[in-house]
């Protein structure tokens, strides 16, 4: 399987089947998501490859083994269990899994007695998401808080992301809802989404389409044609850019971005995300190699200068999400 493309994850029984999605955690009380408390969907697979993604966990659209080597107890039980011999061991001790050969029966995630191997990602319904978001309805009233989706990428799962906000609006009474999107999709389905959007907030990796393709593996132009898109729908939009050292965070860069954001109708803020290097352990995990290591994050009065030129152009600036 091509891990970058979806899979059809719609039964075929009938059209009364649930639409059925696939995610990697649900974070409560998130309070870097949009407005208030909230609780955050992410959702598993993304068709970029960005260099700096923090998790990697997100990246491929079905659920996979994790191996934590700190719990390791090299007890073998794992490959001994295997129906599959998907799990081997590399010369250096790490246990790598066989994408290919894997086929998930989590069997080795039930054996291993120092729980070492991990699940990630699951196949859920929309209520079933919907059952655990609304345990914390309490927070989202007093505060102005909702629903976010973010990932990986849940535009790439049109048809589970509408229902899931679809719905929580129609349950909650129309509380917030809110995207979290590199906005490389389709406009149809997109623009299917903002029915019940409120807020949007969308990265722009690069201004450049040929260093967005190195950053991220894909160009620019459907993404930025999106904002345009969105900004002229009237929907709240906040730019988000990330600062990754030596790939995008060059004053002429910024200054793009900021004077493309500031020419995008109602647009008011944009969302400054440091470069960090919290996901690197991660990919040794799923066994991948992490292509930025030994980047050093943006000094303080780097960042600073960054949030003087984006502010020049009249935006509010917030560091962080």
């Amino acid at each position: 399987m091509n891990s970058r493309v979806m899979p059809d994850m719609r039964q075929e029984a009938t059209s009364h089947d649930p639409v059925i999605g696939c995610i990697w955690d649900i974070k409560k009380y998130a309070l870097h998501d949009g407005p208030g408390i909230r609780t955050t969907v992410f959702f598993k697979g993304c068709p970029l490859q960005c260099l700096f993604c923090c998790n990697p966990e997100s990246q491929h659209f079905h659920p996979e083994i994790l191996w934590i080597g700190e719990n390791c107890i090299r007890c073998n039980s794992c490959q001994e269990i295997c129906p599959t011999n998907a799990i081997y061991e590399e010369e250096e001790g790490e246990k790598l899994v066989d994408a290919e050969r894997c086929d998930l029966c989590g069997l080795c995630v039930n054996r291993c007695p120092g729980e070492a191997l991990s699940l990630v990602g699951r196949l859920v319904t929309v209520d079933e998401v919907l059952r655990e978001v609304a345990q914390d309805a309490v927070f989202y009233q007093r505060s102005g808080g909702g629903l976010t989706l973010s990932g990986g990428e849940p535009t790439a799962q049109t048809d589970f992301a509408y229902e899931l906000l679809r719905q929580y609006k129609i349950k909650e009474h129309g509380l917030h809802t809110a995207i979290d999107t590199c906005g490389y999709v389709e406009w149809s389905k997109l623009a299917h989404l903002l029915e019940y959007t409120d807020l949007i907030l969308y990265d722009i990796k690069h201004m450049d389409s040929h260093q967005h393709s190195r950053l991220t593996g894909v160009g620019n132009e459907l993404i930025l044609q999106n904002a345009i898109r969105i900004a002229q729908s009237h929907k709240q939009l906040v730019i988000r850019l990330p600062l990754i050292p030596g790939y995008n965070d060059t004053e002429e860069n910024v200054r793009r971005t900021a004077e493309f954001a500031h020419k995008l109708p109602g647009v008011e803020e944009i969302n400054l995300l440091p470069y960090h290097r919290l996901g690197e352990s991660k990919y040794a995990r799923l066994g991948r190699k992490y292509a930025l290591s030994g980047m050093i994050s943006l000094p303080q009065e780097r960042i600073a200068l960054i949030r003087s030129i984006t502010e020049s152009f009249g935006l509010r600036v917030k560091i962080g999400g």
